[in-house]
């Protein structure tokens, strides 16, 4: 299957957000992870006079976890999808959060570099056309020091957890998400995370692009070798293309 990319697939999670929040609920660890992976950041005093972007916010889970972990911090939540942020825009708990509805490739016109203290994206790198680009421009908005937390779907690379990430789609997520109406969605998820970085894959992506102190940290449950938390500090320097 090709990969829904670009518009089709700010539709596919349009048409799915009516349902996305009841899906992932359902999935053991899902919100507990992402808190985990926010607070990783490791922001001082709750976030106290600090700006974070929250990029891919999607229905505003990983807006909660970053409040949960930085409740002080002002915080700018931006998606491609309306109908993800139609969601997350109204969750009374996320009221004092700025949304933005643009695309990544769309805020290098839209946000001033070195804007930001921190930078949250929870599962949004393998669903991107150009990973590199996105993350010159997540180094450019932060500031000097600025801290990244990357929340992703990056198996190991071990052939164990391969056939648990595709056992658990085939018998779980992929017949969930027929049900709910949006196959393509959750047949784009299974295909985009076996064919996406593998979790050192990724950590040198990272390092690539100009990122220090790049760490993998992982996650406990079902999902132990199959989502990770990366973590990083922005630096002065371009980053190193091969």
């Amino acid at each position: 299957m090709t990969l829904l990319r670009g518009d089709a697939l700010s539709a596919a999670f349009d048409h799915g957000s009516t349902t996305y929040d009841r899906l992932v609920a359902a999935s053991p660890g899902y919100h507990a992870h992402l808190r985990r992976s926010a607070r990783r950041l490791g922001l001082a005093d709750g976030g106290r006079g600090l700006h974070v972007l929250d990029l891919g916010c999607g229905t505003g889970a990983s807006t909660a976890a970053l409040l949960a972990a930085a409740p002080h911090a002002r915080i700018t939540g931006i998606d491609a999808s309306a109908g993800m942020l139609d969601r997350a825009m109204a969750k009374s708990g996320l009221a004092g959060v700025d949304f933005v509805h643009a695309p990544v490739e769309e805020l290098a016109d839209r946000l001033r570099p070195a804007s930001f203290d921190a930078v949250f994206a929870g599962y949004l790198f393998r669903n991107l056309d150009d990973p590199d680009r996105t993350l010159d421009l997540v180094r450019d908005l932060l500031v000097p020091d600025g801290r990244l937390a990357v929340h992703e779907y990056t198996l190991s690379g071990s052939p164990v957890h391969r056939a648990v990430w595709n056992a658990v789609c085939s018998v779980i997520i992929q017949p969930a998400g027929r049900l709910a109406g949006d196959a393509d969605l959750y047949r784009h998820l299974r295909d985009s995370v076996v064919r996406f970085d593998t979790a050192p894959a990724f950590a040198h992506r990272l390092r690539r692009a100009g990122f220090a102190d790049v760490r993998v940290l992982p996650l406990p449950g079902w999902q132990a070798g199959i989502t990770h938390t990366f973590v990083g500090r922005a630096t002065a320097e371009q980053g190193l293309r091969p």
